[in-house]
C-alpha cells in the first residue's frame, strides 16, 4: 500500500515549488492573464527549482530519477499559484520525458544533457488535434515508413511554445499505434499557424501545427527504429493534468472560503449561510477525492501496477469535472464580485473548461 506521507526529498522539493507558487505565480497571475505574456524570469526561476533535473538520471545530466507521485506534488502546487505559468515551467518536460521515459539510448544522449543542463528554453509536444472525435489512441495525424525515413501529415492545436521550440515531438498514428516523433526548428514541411486565442490560459502561447510531408528519420521516432508503448506516456499526461486541475481547484476552493469568512451581508458573515456552507463543504469533498484518486494513479505508475492506466484516465475524468464544478461554484460564492476580474475566481473558472481538451499539455 502507498503511504501518504512524502520523503524527505519529496517534502523538499514539494515546499521549494509551494513558495515559488504563493510568492511569484500567484502574485503575476492577473496581469500575465491580461497581458497574454509570462515574464521570462518567473518561468527561468521556476525551472531553477530543477522539477524537470531531478526526475532524469545523472547519466544525462541530471540529478535523480522519475517518479510520478513526486510530479503531480509538484504539479499541484504549481497550479495553485497559475495555471498558465505552471504549464510553461513544465513545458520542456513535454520533449525530455519521453525521451527520458520511451527514448532511445541515442536520443537520451543526445537530448537529455543540453536539457536539463541549461537554461529554460522552449521544447515543447503536439498530440492534441482539432476534432471533435479527438481520442489519443487514434490520430488522424498520420506517418506512413517511406524507405529509411517516415512521412508525416496532419494538423495539430494547442501546441506550447510552437513557434519558437528548439525541438517538438509530434505524436501520430503509424500502423494503428500511436508514435511520437522528434522534430527540429525550422523542419521543412512543417507550417506553424498564428497564436491561438483561448478562453483560458491566456499567457500561456498556443499555436496550431500543419504538418504536410514532413520528412522524418528513423532514428527520430521516439525509441528508435523499433517505437515505444505510447500508453505509460499517456498515463503520465493524464495524471499531470489531473494534478494540476487540483491544485487549482484548491486555489478557488481557498479563495472562496476566506471571502466568505470575510464578507458580510445583511450583518451576517456569508460564510453562516447555509446553502454557501454546503457548497464550499461539497467543493472541499470533490478535491480530496480527486486528490486521492490522482495519488494512487501516480503511485501505481510508479510501481507498475496494471491498473495503472485505468486509474490515471478515471484521475482525469474526475478532475475535469471537479475543476469545473468548484471554478464555478467560486464565482457563485463571491456572488456579483464572482464576475470581475477583480477577483481570481472567473480566471480559475475560465481555466477550469480547459482541462476536458488540454490532454498533452503537461507530463510527469
Amino acid at each position: 500500500m502507498y503511504s501518504f506521507e512524502a520523503t524527505e526529498e519529496q517534502q523538499m522539493l514539494v515546499e521549494a515549488v509551494r513558495r515559488y507558487a504563493q510568492n511569484d505565480l500567484r502574485p503575476a497571475m492577473h496581469d500575465a492573464d491580461e497581458e497574454n505574456s509570462l515574464p521570462h524570469k518567473l518561468i527561468e526561476k521556476g525551472w531553477e527549482l530543477g522539477f524537470l533535473q531531478a526526475s532524469v538520471p545523472e547519466a544525462y545530466g541530471g540529478f535523480g530519477e522519475r517518479s510520478a507521485v513526486t510530479g503531480v506534488l509538484a504539479a499541484e502546487e504549481l497550479a495553485y499559484g497559475d495555471l498558465a505559468g505552471g504549464l510553461a515551467v513544465l513545458a520542456p518536460g513535454l520533449f525530455a520525458t519521453p525521451i527520458a521515459l520511451a527514448g532511445s539510448e541515442a536520443q537520451k544522449q543526445t537530448w537529455l544533457p543540453q536539457i536539463v543542463e541549461g537554461s529554460w528554453a522552449p521544447y515543447t509536444a503536439a498530440l492534441i488535434e482539432p476534432a471533435l472525435d479527438f481520442d489519443p489512441q487514434d490520430l488522424k495525424t498520420t506517418a506512413v515508413e517511406a524507405g529509411d525515413e517516415y512521412l508525416l501529415n496532419g494538423v495539430k492545436t494547442y501546441v506550447p511554445y510552437a513557434e519558437q521550440a528548439e525541438a517538438l515531438i509530434v505524436y501520430a498514428q503509424l500502423n494503428g499505434a500511436t508514435q511520437g516523433f522528434i522534430l527540429r526548428k525550422g523542419q521543412l514541411g512543417v507550417e506553424i499557424g498564428e497564436r491561438q486565442k483561448t478562453l483560458g490560459v491566456h499567457a500561456l502561447p498556443l499555436f496550431s501545427l500543419k504538418l504536410k510531408e514532413v520528412h522524418v528519420a528513423k532514428e527520430d521516432r521516439l525509441g528508435g527504429a523499433e517505437g515505444h508503448e505510447f500508453a505509460p506516456l499517456l498515463a503520465s499526461m493524464q495524471v499531470a493534468l489531473a494534478a494540476l486541475a487540483v491544485g487549482m481547484s484548491r486555489a478557488a476552493l481557498d479563495y472562496a472560503i476566506d471571502y466568505a469568512k470575510d464578507r458580510e451581508v445583511f450583518g451576517v458573515k456569508v460564510a453562516q449561510k447555509q446553502a454557501i456552507a454546503f457548497m464550499l463543504a461539497e467543493m472541499a469533498t470533490e478535491i480530496e477525492a480527486i486528490r486521492l484518486l490522482v495519488w494512487e494513479a501516480a503511485w501505481m505508475l510508479d510501481s507498475g501496477k496494471a491498473e495503472a492506466y485505468k486509474t490515471a484516465y478515471l484521475a482525469l475524468t474526475g478532475a475535469i469535472d471537479m475543476a469545473m464544478m468548484v471554478g464555478d461554484r467560486a464565482v457563485q460564492t463571491l456572488g456579483g464580485h464572482g464576475y470581475i476580474r477583480e477577483h481570481p475566481v472567473e480566471l480559475w473558472m475560465r481555466n477550469g473548461r480547459g482541462f476536458a481538451m488540454l490532454n498533452g499539455l503537461a507530463i510527469v
